[in-house]
């Protein structure tokens, strides 16, 4: 079988007092129908990056609402994950070789784990491009799905806006196979993309994960300060893996700018090496020579015993947080950090934009010398900044909370039986 993860519980009831009563009940309705019903999350990685985060709270919650809920990872390698990145890159637009050789590579990867797969299945939800072709290898298995056909969902994190249409098109007749797609915005949808069933159901944030609960403040700063971050100065902070898309490179520039008009102002840039991103060491290298010995500019890393408490805790003690993205799926730390209460400066890029309402919780922005001019702005007015913040935490309550995601996914696979 594939690597199963293993997940802490949730139950469903805790989140009462943050959504209320009316809207547990709902989640409990459209649940009933499907109780008992074996549901399989496939992804990359266990660790790093958005859609680890997602699956480490939405498998729980189905399980919390009756559904036999699994999430399992493929079996990589280094050149597979490679591969896959350069995919990911591809699809997000960037100019990358697309070779006979990879293409082989990858199918005679993802064969591998289709003979891995265990069949009994209702629904198998198979994560972005990595997993994707798994259907083409399974869907003539006469006993997968254990008697009535297992139905199959296709969930799109990245932006294809501008896919690049050598790879897309490797890609498309595989995700076609599938009963139904999920994307974050209906703009990243590929006009070529044939399918009766199309989803638009942005992903979420648990405000009761680790990196959500609350902290108290003397907490937060001792955390921060044993990082070497003064906390009595100024901190602006971006939170994002080591990706060229969330042009970490790009924030050191703008805080130069801000630190010209603010000279006491420190850069805070932590984030995790994902395990399927071979990519991020030499992101990392990059972002450490552009920082340039500078003891104002604190780059972080799980490397560095940075998880999701301290990750929670530089959220909170931030004066103003950055998610200068050039390309992005939808940024769940965007969410973290408006639950939080704390404004956003974010690039004007894919699934920020649905978070960030310009001049109402934050600033949306689309270069650097913009981006500096956002932070200088919200580190002049205290205040002002703090009123942003707050607007921003109701905004997530309203729509980026993990139980809406939770009720999206039950109507859907409800619709879907």
């Amino acid at each position: 079988m594939l690597e199963r993860v293993p997940l802490l519980e949730k139950e469903l009831d805790q989140y009462a007092e943050i959504v209320g009563a009316e809207t547990i009940a709902e989640i409990r309705e459209a649940a009933a129908p499907l109780r008992g019903a074996r549901v399989l999350h496939i992804s990359a990685t266990a660790y790093g990056g958005g859609v680890a985060e997602l699956l480490a709270t939405h498998v729980p919650l189905l399980r919390s609402v009756g559904l036999d809920a699994e999430w399992q990872v493929l079996h990589g390698s280094d050149d597979f994950f490679t591969i896959t990145k350069q995919v990911h890159n591809a699809l997000q637009g960037a100019e990358v070789a697309w070779t006979p050789d990879m293409q082989r590579s990858y199918l005679e990867r993802i064969l591998d784990n289709a003979l891995l797969l265990e069949n009994g299945w209702d629904f198998v939800v198979v994560h972005d491009p990595q997993p994707a072709a798994l259907l083409h290898f399974l869907r003539d298995h006469p006993s997968f799905g254990g008697g009535d056909r297992t139905r199959w969902v296709w969930r799109c994190h990245i932006d294809l806006t501008d896919a690049k249409p050598n790879v897309w098109e490797f890609f498309r007749p595989f995700v076609e196979l599938h009963d139904a797609s999920v994307w974050t915005l209906d703009s990243f949808v590929p006009p070529s993309l044939k399918m009766d069933r199309v989803e638009v159901l942005p992903p979420c944030i648990d405000p009761l994960s680790v990196k959500n609960l609350d902290l108290a403040r003397p907490f937060c700063e001792e955390l921060t300060r044993q990082y070497g971050v003064d906390t009595k100065r100024p901190i602006v902070c971006q939170i994002s893996r080591y990706d060229p898309w969330k042009d970490p490179v790009g924030v050191i520039e703008a805080f130069r700018l801000v630190r010209e008009r603010v000279p006491e102002a420190q850069l805070l840039l932590a984030g995790s090496m994902a395990t399927d991103d071979p990519e991020a060491f030499r992101v990392w290298e990059e972002t450490e020579l552009a920082r340039d010995g500078d003891k104002d500019i604190h780059l972080l890393s799980n490397l560095h015993q940075v998880g999701s408490v301290q990750i929670n805790a530089f959220q909170r003690i931030a004066t103003v947080m950055v998610q200068k993205s050039v390309r992005e799926g939808f940024g769940l730390t965007v969410s973290e950090a408006l639950w939080k209460g704390r404004p956003v400066v974010g690039g004007r890029a894919g699934g920020i934009t649905l978070q960030v309402i310009d001049g109402f919780d934050g600033y949306l922005v689309e270069d650097v010398e913009a981006c500096a001019q956002r932070v200088i702005d919200l580190l002049a007015d205290p205040v002002g900044a703090d009123a942003l913040g707050a607007q921003g935490r109701e905004h997530v309550r309203a729509h980026f909370l993990a139980t809406r995601e939770l009720l999206d996914w039950l109507r859907l696979l409800g619709e879907l039986r």
